[in-house]
């Protein structure tokens, strides 16, 4: 589905992101997985890109204005485009209104807002050359519903959703869509740790009554980054097992 596509995940070393770039990896595409440096590069990329000789490792960090630059610079060196964009990179936190944690706050709004601007920006200049392309921004469930106890990220979340709205209209002169996918709860080795720990009674509020599989929401950012979408733009797309907040 995605043959010969040149496709950029950030946040790749585990995750959505890892499932991301093994499903991309599996239908073809030339997947440049993000991870912040070395010391982040964990055996299960490692392994996956032993198996995927269509997967290469770019070492930055979202927040870094010229390693950004670079990567995408690199990008158009390699390969002479980008057809897909994944700003999947991100960081949460768990913290009521009172006790919000403003320097938390600041570092989340870094990675999860500025650098997915900043992404866009770079990505959309290399395929306006084009003429074509697919941008897919992992939002989530909160952004779009709001929830007890997560102020700050839903916050976060919440201005994805209003950039994928207005990046959408505003590209869609150069055919490039698009698009968000926000996912409930999805079973990382994080969220399972923290629902053991204090919210183990949360699947009670899911339709489903389990977690999403990160597979799950890979197999949405296939559809998405394929042609099969081609006529999709604008769209923030629920994948939340009918969840409850």
């Amino acid at each position: 589905m995605l043959h010969n596509k040149v496709c950029l995940v950030t946040g790749a070393s585990k995750g959505i992101g890892l499932a991301i770039v093994k499903k991309f990896a599996e239908n073809g595409a030339i997947v440049y997985a993000n991870v912040r440096n070395e010391s982040s590069l964990n055996s299960e990329l490692t392994e996956l890109q032993n198996n995927f000789s269509n997967i290469k490792i770019s070492y930055f960090d979202v927040v870094a204005e010229q390693e950004v630059k670079n990567a995408i610079l690199d990008i158009k060196k390699n390969e002479g485009r980008l057809d897909v964009l994944v700003n999947n990179a991100g960081v949460v936190s768990y913290e009521l209104l009172g006790l919000l944690n403003f320097d938390k706050l600041q570092q989340m709004l870094n990675v999860n807002v500025v650098s997915v601007i900043r992404l866009i920006q770079l990505a959309s200049r290399l395929m306006t050359r084009q003429n074509s392309g697919s941008i897919i921004n992992i939002s989530s469930i909160v952004g779009v519903k709001g929830v007890k106890g997560q102020l700050a990220y839903s916050a976060t979340k919440g201005a994805v959703n209003t950039i994928t709205l207005s990046a959408s209209k505003e590209l869609a002169e150069n055919k490039i869509r698009v698009n968000a996918i926000a996912p409930g709860m999805v079973a990382t080795e994080r969220l399972k740790t923290i629902m053991d720990d204090k919210f183990s009674d949360r699947v009670n509020d899911i339709g489903f009554k389990r977690l999403a599989e990160p597979e799950e929401i890979a197999d949405t950012c296939l559809y998405l980054a394929s042609d099969l979408s081609k006529y999709v733009t604008g769209q923030i797309i629920g994948v939340d097992g009918s969840t409850i907040l």
